[in-house]
């Protein structure tokens, strides 16, 4: 996962609401969003999967509780031998005493990450770099490859789209948050972060929509809560040539 954006308790319908890019290599095997089978009617899980290493990056459980990784961009840092990071997201929906204490003791297996888990009742997002968990208070917020709400161009580009388009409406559209996430626009140069890559990949990856035919946006996904904790979900995926290959539409009544 390249890019999150969260509102949280900023609609008055929907106290939960994330729309979400993922970034990676189009030969990397995925499988669609779906139902993961589960011995366990009671927590069924929703996500899409990494069919290299058998994680996701971002799912919805039965419980209406939500996670979401990004990696965070450290070239110097990672190593080769470490764990899937997919296997945290996966960790977080099934086990509900992942913690701090749990992160902190466990994050040195995985390269650097940010972690995105909770409801919209204590949404939190653990930094593996600085080795932070953070509870998100109530508003918008963003999460890339950097820190929790970094002001970097994209991150505030979208945050800001986001913000009109709820202020603006009665009803969140989904078409509409979908356009937003496909929002190629890149960065000026003086506004670039520098995150230990060439000046030609901080320009390719600076934009909320990632495509090229390598690496970029394989899908995008908005996760719309509401007030009765029904989630619903919707995933749009994409080729290296930024052609939608396909949309499905789920909803999940919860058991809270």
């Amino acid at each position: 996962m390249c890019i999150l954006f969260v509102a949280l308790q900023t609609h008055p319908l929907f106290p939960l609401i994330i729309c979400a890019n993922r970034d990676e290599f189009h030969h990397r095997p995925t499988e669609a969003a779906h139902f993961w089978p589960t011995s366990s009617n009671s927590n069924k899980l929703l996500a899409g999967k990494d069919l290299e290493a058998g994680g996701t990056w971002l799912g919805v459980n039965q419980q209406g509780k939500i996670a979401g990784l990004t990696n965070i961009r450290a070239p110097e840092l990672n190593q080769n031998d470490m764990r899937s990071r997919g296997e945290l997201v996966l960790k977080a929906l099934e086990d509900d005493a992942i913690n701090y204490d749990w992160l902190q003791l466990h994050s040195r297996f995985y390269n650097p990450f940010n972690l995105l888990f909770g409801d919209e009742k204590q949404l939190q997002c653990f930094n593996s770099r600085s080795q932070t968990l953070t509870q998100l208070n109530p508003g918008f917020h963003s999460i890339s490859n950097g820190a929790l709400d970094d002001i970097w161009p994209k991150m505030a580009r979208g945050t800001l789209a986001i913000e009109q388009h709820i202020a603006g409406n009665t009803r969140p559209d989904v078409d509409a948050l979908l356009s937003i996430m496909t929002d190629n626009t890149q960065a000026p140069d003086e506004g670039l972060p520098q995150t230990g890559v060439s000046l030609e990949w901080e320009r390719h990856l600076s934009s909320i929509y990632i495509q090229h035919q390598e690496y970029g946006t394989r899908s995008t996904s908005i996760i719309l809560k509401d007030k009765q904790g029904k989630v619903h979900f919707t995933e749009v995926r994409y080729d290296g040539k930024g052609r939608n290959l396909g949309r499905d539409e789920f909803t999940i009544v919860t058991n809270e």
